[in-house]
């Protein structure tokens, strides 16, 4: 067995370019095994001169489909699109006052961050964003130099089909209630998203361990990022980011590793942009490659208790199931109160009645009720059940029955009769 495998796999008319792998043989309970492990290449090789794409499901005959040939030839190529460089355009075609700003956020973030003694330019050639072009030997800004620090007219001149799509669609189903189209640089792109995000999501407050968090600012900064660091750039499909009633999605070109729904446990993260990657990790856009998919799971089951699938294909999507407690278009500027110095105190206060007097007295169900309701009771004296069944979309019978336990519990207190009560914070809390 080990000499017709070593045969076939140095035979060219058999595997082409041939492949060198080396068997280990190991004795386990009397019995013989042959461990082969066959690395990732960087190389497409032909079986009996057709091509393969492993999937989850097999192996796929893809050598008459020229797209998907393409696509395995760019996918192992050892340098990146976004790598490409542009000798002929300087410096002054990126805006050092970005480059500026991405050195003092990633100051704030960590004492004696090495970016602090550097040039704008220096900062620019120690992340990979300056480099030589194989072809002509001159040197020149990259792509992922001009997506993360260039100016609009710079960025549209070098990839006219850039563009991320941002929707909020929940009434007007045909169209869109409301859209953003970002065409700027990725820092801008990625803070711009994060406010659409902001603005039509509730911020369901949710307890991580003891610490009270953002689930939601913890989902859209891994979404977000994931949409506009490993995209390939290379393709003209535009990328999504689109909140629906009941769930949000994102999709993205990309260079496939495989096809089909990634598997938590399974996972294993490769690098699609690395230059990107590495800047977004530096300012606290990103961490770790691979971390993404391990966060946005964990955070999902706290905002909304679901589980967000992610599909591995020439276009990435990532799906995040959302219910009537998470997704609410934030009042008008009518309905909000700027709340400043007592936040913190509020936040406290709330952490502390949900882990200490909710936590074996409120269901699941009563426990994302009541959270949605300390978000309301931060910024509004009271709130009365009409209100309450109008957000949520819970019956107003349920709501009643929910306030009323919580009065009795001393959380809430009302004043007034029938339907006409109007619930406040206990003074107690």
């Amino acid at each position: 067995m080990l000499k017709d495998f070593t045969t076939a796999i140095n035979n060219p008319n058999k595997i082409n370019p041939p492949i060198y792998l080396t068997p280990e043989i190991y004795h386990i309970d009397e019995k013989t095994i042959i461990y082969i492990r066959v690395p990732e290449g960087m190389l497409v090789r032909r079986l009996n001169g057709r091509i393969y794409d492993r999937t989850y499901e097999g192996d796929i005959d893809i050598t008459d489909n020229a797209e998907l040939v393409y696509k395995m030839y760019a996918r192992k190529q050892s340098t990146y699109f976004v790598n490409k460089v542009y000798p002929n355009l300087s410096l002054e075609f990126l805006d050092f006052e970005l480059i500026k700003r991405a050195k003092k956020m990633a100051m704030s973030r960590v004492d004696n961050h090495p970016w602090a003694d550097m040039s704008e330019e220096e900062i620019l050639r120690s992340s990979g964003l300056i480099l030589t072009d194989p072809d002509t030997g001159k040197e020149g800004i990259t792509i992922a130099a001009i997506l993360l620090f260039g100016k609009d007219s710079t960025i549209m001149s070098v990839l006219p089909q850039y563009k991320t799509d941002a929707i909020y669609r929940v009434k007007n189903m045909d169209r869109y209630d409301d859209r953003e189209v970002v065409i700027t640089n990725l820092i801008d792109s990625f803070r711009r998203l994060m406010d659409f995000g902001k603005k039509h999501l509730n911020d369901a407050f949710v307890l991580d361990g003891d610490q009270s968090v953002s689930a939601r600012d913890k989902i859209l900064r891994e979404i977000i990022s994931n949409i506009l660091a490993h995209r390939d750039y290379s393709n003209a499909y535009s990328a999504k980011f689109v909140i629906e009633r009941d769930n949000i999605y994102t999709e993205n070109s990309n260079l496939p590793h495989g096809h089909g729904e990634l598997e938590l446990n399974k996972f294993e993260a490769f690098p699609k942009n690395p230059t990107i990657s590495k800047v977004f990790r530096e300012i606290g856009y990103a961490d770790e490659l691979g971390s993404g998919m391990r966060n946005t799971n964990k955070y999902t089951r706290l905002y909304s208790g679901g589980t967000p699938t992610f599909i591995e294909d020439n276009v990435f999507k990532i799906n995040i199931p959302i219910d009537h407690v998470a997704n609410l278009q934030v009042g008008q500027a009518t309905d909000t109160i700027t709340y400043k110095a007592d936040d913190q105190k509020m936040s406290d206060k709330m952490s502390e009645i949900v882990s200490d007097k909710m936590s074996d007295k409120l269901n699941e169900k009563e426990k994302m009720f009541l959270s949605l309701l300390m978000e309301q009771l931060k910024s509004r004296e009271y709130v009365t059940t009409s209100f309450m069944a109008g957000i949520t979309e819970i019956p107003a019978s349920t709501v009643r029955r929910y306030m009323n336990k919580l009065c009795k519990l001393k959380v809430v207190e009302a004043e007034g009769r029938n339907k006409g009560k109007k619930y406040r914070l206990y003074k107690g809390v």
